[in-house]
């Protein structure tokens, strides 16, 4: 005789977890910060040990007040937010700002909303354009690259992105950035945030990360792939003008953005189409903030705002239900 179990959902499971995901791309994004802390030496790992730890201490100060247990901080969701706030700084952050970054990313951008998975958009960023709007100088001042140092005393270095767009204002034209070797910004050798620097190392981590199953290739594809297109054709317009699409790809925040916060699970589509969607809309307002914005860099400002329509691309992409028709329920 068959012996029927019956049980609440979900009745499929995985053997996913919240601190599988979340600890898969902590190790991912190991090369970003081995090569931060290559080139830009203890000032980059003064920067992510006290982004993690003033992430971790303030979700436990908050959970206390909320009455929480402290058990969450296992999970790996703070830690994953204090390193990844930590690439999106310069090296030479003093340490007040690291923790007002801290307390605006765990506070303002996660546990006000309800804590992990309730959370709008992406705490880091959220965090990230706070301390830019806030402390612009500070958050555009960018050390210069070089071998790993104990000191920290930095010369500063304008970030190719920078450079383009001070150039445009001053000369109407890109000037010698528009014939810069791709092979330092893809090593490393650029200015700009500890954790952007070094496009193979983030595409290491994106490798890494597609491998696990922890993303799919619906988001970063279609968000470098639309950056790729806009940029090609305005370069192709006017060369002069507009950088190359392949320059746009290896500066900035564009693969750290694309590979590791645009896909954040709670803040993006979960539907196949509306991860395009979201991707592609990530990638136009980047490149539209890029050649058009007064901000050199938009890839922050461009996750937030899609982050704000993913309920609403989540809900006109959904896919149709296995046998049911919308309009055979209508005639009925």
């Amino acid at each position: 005789m068959t012996k029927s179990v019956l049980a609440p959902s979900p009745h499929l499971r995985s053997p996913k977890t919240i601190e599988t995901a979340m600890y898969s791309v902590i190790v991912a994004l190991v090369p970003a910060a081995v090569v931060g802390t290559y080139f830009f030496g203890l000032n980059a790992v003064r920067v992510m040990v006290v982004s993690i730890l003033g992430c971790l201490v303030v979700e436990g100060f908050v959970l206390r007040l909320r009455g929480r247990g402290l058990s969450t901080l296992k999970d790996g969701s703070a830690i994953l937010t204090g390193l990844l706030l930590a690439m999106n700084l310069p090296s030479s952050s003093p340490v007040w700002m690291v923790l007002i970054g801290c307390i605006v990313a765990i506070l303002v951008g996660k546990q006000v909303y309800g804590g992990l998975g309730y959370n709008p958009f992406n705490p880091a960023l959220v965090a990230r354009v706070f301390l830019l709007i806030s402390f612009p100088v500070a958050m555009t001042t960018w050390p210069e690259p070089g071998v790993f140092s104990l000191s920290l005393d930095t010369v500063t270095k304008a970030t190719p992105l920078g450079a383009m767009k001070t150039n445009l204002l001053l000369h109407g034209n890109l000037g010698d950035i528009a014939h810069m070797s791709l092979l330092d910004p893809f090593m490393g050798r650029m200015g700009g945030s500890l954790g952007e620097v070094s496009a193979i190392a983030l595409l290491l981590g994106g490798i890494f990360l597609l491998a696990r199953g922890v993303i799919t290739w619906h988001i970063p594809g279609s968000f470098l792939a639309t950056v790729f297109a806009m940029t090609g054709l305005f370069w192709l317009i006017n060369p002069q003008k507009y950088a190359s699409p392949f320059l746009h790809l290896v500066t900035g925040g564009l693969l750290l953005g694309a590979i590791f916060m645009a896909t954040d699970y709670v803040t993006s589509p979960v539907t196949t189409k509306g991860m395009i969607v979201f991707g592609v809309g990530c990638g136009a307002i980047t490149v539209f903030i890029r050649l058009f914005g007064g901000y050199p860099e938009g890839v922050s400002f461009a996750i937030l705002l899609m982050n704000s329509v993913t309920p609403i691309i989540d809900r006109y992409t959904r896919p149709t239900v296995f046998g049911y028709s919308p309009a055979k329920e209508v005639n009925a």
